[in-house]
């Protein structure tokens, strides 16, 4: 598996987990959600579970499920200020298309449905 932080992620993970007690690292994985059908989650890990993919980026320990592992598989996190908002921003070589707004995606695998 290969998940990439880019340097502002990097550093916005590492303040995240060290500001957070009992944290091991990031969960990031999708959830059904959107108009395209899968949308990203990042999250703190507290737990490693059962069938999770576990990688280190820049000491930052990232932790995938095994459902969401093959959608993501390849994804750069990055971090970037848009207007007021922060937010991640994903590179996602699986994603196929994505929505307008850019919250959610689809895969040929989904297409193929």
């Amino acid at each position: 598996m290969a998940i990439s932080l880019a340097p502002a992620a990097l550093e916005r993970a590492r303040r995240f987990v060290e500001s957070t007690p009992g944290a091991l690292g990031i969960r990031f994985g999708v959830e059904r959600t959107g108009c395209s059908g899968w949308g990203y989650m990042v999250d703190i890990a507290h737990e490693e579970r059962p069938g999770d993919t576990v990688s280190e980026h820049g000491g930052i320990r990232i932790y995938v499920d095994a459902t969401s592992q093959p959608m993501v598989d390849g994804t750069e996190i990055d971090f970037a200020q848009k207007g007021l908002n922060h937010e991640f921003v994903f590179r996602n070589p699986n994603a196929a298309a994505e929505c307008g707004c850019g919250e959610s995606f689809t895969t040929d695998a989904d297409k193929a449905a």
